[in-house]
């Protein structure tokens, strides 16, 4: 099914191609809105810039509304693609990671979506003008072989820093993730001796062997073949904030690393949009009117938080003596509410549980927020420190651990969340969680982080300005991979 596909007019030239030739650029992002929200930005970047002339989004019935939301008010046409039904594991009606009922079923997930694949040959078979390049997400492994069908150009989007993606090569390459060590013995790096790192910092099908037990390893080895037969990687990312670690990538392993980012604009949304007057929004009007700190507390959609250790975070906050706003799924809240159904009612003014949808950004952005507790997904990064606002880390999945050590080690932006035995994945006590919280928002600590997140909110203002990396990053990639002599002041 097609949507709001714009008329083309007229054929691709031929000679040379010029900036007024066609630049139709396709985009299919992975199911889950982390990964979705960051592509969507860079289709209307795009397309605002002028750098396209069209742009096409693949998705899915359920995901359709959406990548419609997030498009509106532009040229985009957006394609949906029936995801397959009646998958041996999967729940009926299942389109997108956030709705999985545990991430135990992800591979399941990402081996259906390979089932769209006829589908999305058939659409690129139609699609005029052809296609300068196609933007897949990583997981998305299988859009290589599609994209190579039709001669397309094809970039990976993974939505992780450049600091993660070096960091795990490295500790592959040097053969740290595998033999008898500890999964919390230290260890460092040859190509960045200063880090200390743990077998815990990354995924733990990077160190076990590929069985029917593993059936992530045999996925992530599709994702990386077809990653490094790709023609560049976009990376949501800033030359000035990891500069090293880009270096790296660039110099030691392939496709070529574009950093574009951040993919999302900077601006405050309410000043561009009329804010939402949510019951969430005027809590913290009231508390910026009181001249109140206040946390803002998240863990993101994909993270299974067990009842043991939401209690510990409701005691933490409860008796760091802060305010805060803490954003929780349903299926948490039902939980708190079991364990301790007094807790709101004893910290009723200071601090809030919201269990709806929020504009991060815009919670962020509130002159009230002095700091986020957070899961360190990369978005969530981004949003904050681009914000000016500190992060207390605490990873839970994925490349988290390793976002984590460059939000406090690296950067230092933010504090660790101190677990109980001091290891990456150990369980999180309340009393040191509200230790970490009021240092965070009322030490020294967290004062410095606070300043030098300031600092990185300016470097990627200036990175996106017209002639900033990330502007020009931008028009070279255009200009490289579809082959268009493009106008950089567009």
């Amino acid at each position: 099914m097609h949507f709001n596909v714009p008329p083309y007019t007229g054929a691709p030239k031929m000679g040379s191609p010029t900036s007024d030739d066609p630049v139709h650029i396709v985009f299919f992002p992975f199911m889950s809105k982390s990964h979705t929200i960051p592509i969507l930005h860079l289709a209307r970047f795009l397309l605002r810039r002028r750098l396209a002339t069209a742009v096409t989004v693949f998705t899915t019935p359920s995901n359709l509304p959406f990548v419609s939301r997030h498009l509106a008010g532009t040229s985009a046409s957006i394609v949906s693609l029936s995801f397959p039904g009646d998958v041996l594991g999967l729940p009926s009606g299942v389109e997108s990671t956030d709705a999985l009922p545990s991430m135990s079923l992800f591979p399941a997930f990402t081996n259906a979506t390979a089932l769209m694949q006829p589908s999305l040959e058939a659409e690129l078979e139609r699609l005029h003008p052809r296609p300068a390049f196609m933007v897949s997400d990583g997981f998305l492994w299988w859009t290589l072989e599609s994209a190579s069908k039709f001669g397309i150009p094809r970039l990976v989007f993974y939505g992780m820093s450049n600091y993660a993606m070096a960091v795990s090569r490295a500790a592959v390459v040097e053969n740290h993730l595998h033999g008898p060590t500890a999964e919390d013995e230290p260890f460092t790096l040859k190509a960045f001796p200063w880090i200390k790192l743990t077998k815990n910092d990354f995924e733990r099908h990077h160190s076990q062997p590929l069985t029917e037990e593993n059936p992530q390893l045999e996925f992530h080895m599709k994702v990386i073949v077809t990653t490094q037969k790709s023609n560049g990687l976009v990376v949501n990312s800033f030359q000035e904030l990891e500069p090293t670690f880009l270096d790296y990538w660039n110099r030691e392993s392939e496709p070529r690393a574009w950093c574009i980012g951040p993919l999302f604009p900077l601006e405050d949304p309410a000043a561009r949009d009329p804010p939402l007057r949510t019951a969430w929004a005027e809590w913290l009007d009231q508390k910026r009117a009181g001249g109140k700190r206040v946390l803002y507390a998240a863990f993101g959609s994909q993270a299974e938080i067990l009842g043991p250790q939401l209690r510990e975070i409701a005691l933490g906050l409860e008796s760091s003596g802060v305010s805060f706003l803490w954003v929780v799924k349903r299926k948490e809240s039902e939980i708190i509410t079991d364990v301790d159904s007094g807790f709101e009612d004893r910290v009723s003014g200071r601090g809030m549980v919201v269990r709806e949808w929020v504009d991060q950004r815009a919670i962020l952005m509130h002159e009230s927020i002095q700091g986020f507790l957070s899961h360190c997904g990369w978005n969530s990064v981004l949003e904050s420190v681009c914000a000016g606002v500190p992060i207390l880390a605490w990873p839970m999945m994925a490349e988290q651990p390793l976002n984590a050590r460059m939000v406090a080690e690296e950067m230092g932006v933010g504090l660790r969340a101190e677990t109980a035995d001091g290891t990456v994945r150990g369980f999180v006590r309340g009393e040191g969680l509200a230790k970490a919280v009021r240092e965070l928002m009322e030490g020294e600590r967290g004062e410095a982080a606070r300043k030098k997140a300031k600092a990185v909110a300016e470097m990627a203002r200036k990175a996106v300005e017209e002639g900033g990396s990330s502007w020009t990053e931008l028009g070279t990639l255009v200009e490289e991979v579809a082959g268009r002599r493009m106008d950089h002041a567009g």
